[in-house]
């Protein structure tokens, strides 16, 4: 008898793990919202539109989306050059449809081009980021919002300048502690959680917090100098009732849709937030135990439904997020129902217990977030890469490097320069084989020739001495760039002066072995 192969097949694994999501997503929906200088609320709902919106029309089995770091900086930017918050929220639900034309136009194809060593780079620098951003949360200096992940902070310093200032301040000791005393049960819980019974599907993270709260109680009970300040808790906007929530939603300007500038903002969100959500994607799929592949398209496809209705409903701009993903990996999720759950929760916490959510420790979720970059930033995972090869280490340590200290979009943008560069590199190299044997010599291409071996086939021509007898090899060929060609037909035109024999060794059936202006032998068999 087969398992259930649905929705619902593995709920037991999703269910706990949507709930560690959602409390992750809790704080970092609030910390981008208020990096991007947007209302909270606009955070919250986008962290909802994204859960469940977003999950239910893609097929990532393990993707989170929700408000991205990524974006703050064109959200802020944004912002503060429309006419209106109003005026930016139409640009988003117009970024959703134009994502949707490019899943359309098949455009996710995209992501396939991305090197492995970039992905695996990506999310090795994300894990680092996780760490050095969250230590100051962890002993209670809030000075950062949570969802900052940038290199440069709003607060003037950057992330290695905010550990001095941290150091420099007091340490809030109830905020240490729980962060201590939560990482190492983190650690040891990974080690020995049970394989099987039911605390095989107690995530830890959900103990942290559950820990945190009746620490921060007791502390208030028994040892008032410990207690921890609202200020460093979660801070959920509060309505009197659920319905209240709804006066806090904003709407679209429906009337700026002539103004240029919504347009400009509306195609940049698109273009970016499309490559960060494919990126996102193709690194979740790596990170898949079971290896499964997404489609690329129906992603944009959900990614531009979640910005349209997020835009609709007054929320920030939808990404596939990393961060949210990797802990929905780390939490043991198994298909999207975590997704969708965890913008459920959103909304049911927002709406009937934002007041018990308030009494969550940024600390403990700090704890949460270090550990989940530990997993992600692991010291093997860079020995791994150091044995493949300097051509796979170099695209890798770079991307993490540039990633670190500017942002994840540049970051990857540099690494992609780089990793680009050594695929031309390989290629060019090694292509053209040059054998001298008496008067006769033979200049090989071993694969198709392409513009970056014009130099390589220019160094090969030019060591065939007068008065030889020369074969020019393309045999092993399906295809011969316009520049090799004409470089081989000027040395033929030239060769008539040398005294130099030239015969090609071709299939004349193939275009370019006809536009080469000497003899051809036919290589293959009719």
């Amino acid at each position: 008898m087969t398992g259930s192969t649905g929705p619902m097949a593995s709920w037991r694994q999703d269910v706990p793990a949507s709930i560690v999501v959602a409390l992750v997503a809790l704080p970092l929906c609030l910390g981008v919202a208020l990096a991007s200088g947007a209302p909270l609320m606009s955070g919250l709902v986008a962290g909802i539109v994204g859960g469940i919106v977003v999950g239910a029309v893609s097929r990532s089995p393990l993707s989170v989306s929700g408000p991205a770091a990524g974006l703050t900086t064109i959200v802020l930017a944004a912002i503060t050059s429309l006419p209106s918050f109003e005026a930016f929220l139409l640009a988003v639900c117009l970024a959703g449809l134009m994502q949707m034309l490019f899943a359309a136009s098949r455009g996710g194809v995209i992501a396939e081009f991305v090197p492995g060593s970039v992905i695996t780079g990506m999310l090795a620098a994300i894990g680092l980021i996780l760490i050095l951003k969250q230590i100051p949360h962890a002993v209670g200096y809030d000075a950062d919002p949570e969802g900052d992940f940038g290199f440069f902070q709003r607060d003037g310093d950057n992330t290695l300048t905010a550990l001095g200032h941290m150091l420099s301040n007091d340490f809030l000791w109830g905020a240490f502690l729980i962060a201590l005393v939560s990482l190492v049960f983190l650690f040891w819980w990974d080690k020995v959680q049970p394989k099987q019974g039911p605390l095989k599907l107690l995530p830890g993270p959900l103990v942290v917090v559950l820990f945190a709260v009746g620490a921060n109680e007791a502390f208030r009970q028994f040892a008032p100098g410990l207690v921890i300040a609202p200020t460093h808790l979660v801070q959920v906007p509060l309505s009197a009732t659920p319905l209240a929530l709804a006066d806090q939603i904003r709407l679209p300007d429906l009337g700026m849709v002539t103004n240029a500038k919504v347009w400009t903002t509306a195609l940049t969100l698109a273009i970016v937030a499309s490559l960060e959500s494919l990126l996102s994607v193709k690194a979740v799929d790596e990170l898949d135990a079971k290896r499964r592949v997404t489609d690329k398209n129906r992603e944009l496809l959900a990614q531009g439904s979640g910005n349209f209705l997020s835009g609709l409903l007054g929320g920030l701009p939808v990404t596939s997020v990393i961060v949210r993903s990797s802990a929905n990996v780390d939490a043991g999720a198994d298909s999207r129902l975590s997704t969708m759950l965890h913008g459920l929760w959103l909304l049911l916490g927002l709406a009937i217990i934002p007041g018990v959510l308030n009494l969550i420790p940024l600390s403990a979720l700090a704890a949460v977030l270090i550990a989940t970059g530990y997993k992600l930033a692991k010291p093997a995972l860079f020995i791994q890469r150091w044995k493949q090869g300097y051509s796979q280490f170099a695209p890798f340590v770079i991307t993490v490097a540039a990633i670190l200290f500017t942002d994840l979009l540049i970051g990857i943008a540099i690494g992609l320069l780089v990793g680009f560069g050594f695929v031309i590199w390989r290629s060019a190299g090694n292509i053209i084989t040059y054998v001298e044997y008496g008067g006769t010599v033979m200049v090989r291409a071993r694969r198709n020739l392409h513009f970056m071996h014009k130099p390589a086939l220019l160094e090969a021509l030019n060591r065939v001495p007068d008065g030889a007898r020369l074969l020019i090899d393309l045999s092993a060929t399906s295809y011969v760039d316009l520049d090799c060609i004409d470089i081989i037909n000027g040395f033929v035109k030239a060769a008539d002066f040398r005294n130099i024999d030239v015969r090609v060794r071709a299939d004349p059936g193939r275009k370019s072995a006809a536009m080469i202006n000497a003899p051809i032998t036919r290589a293959r068999a009719t």
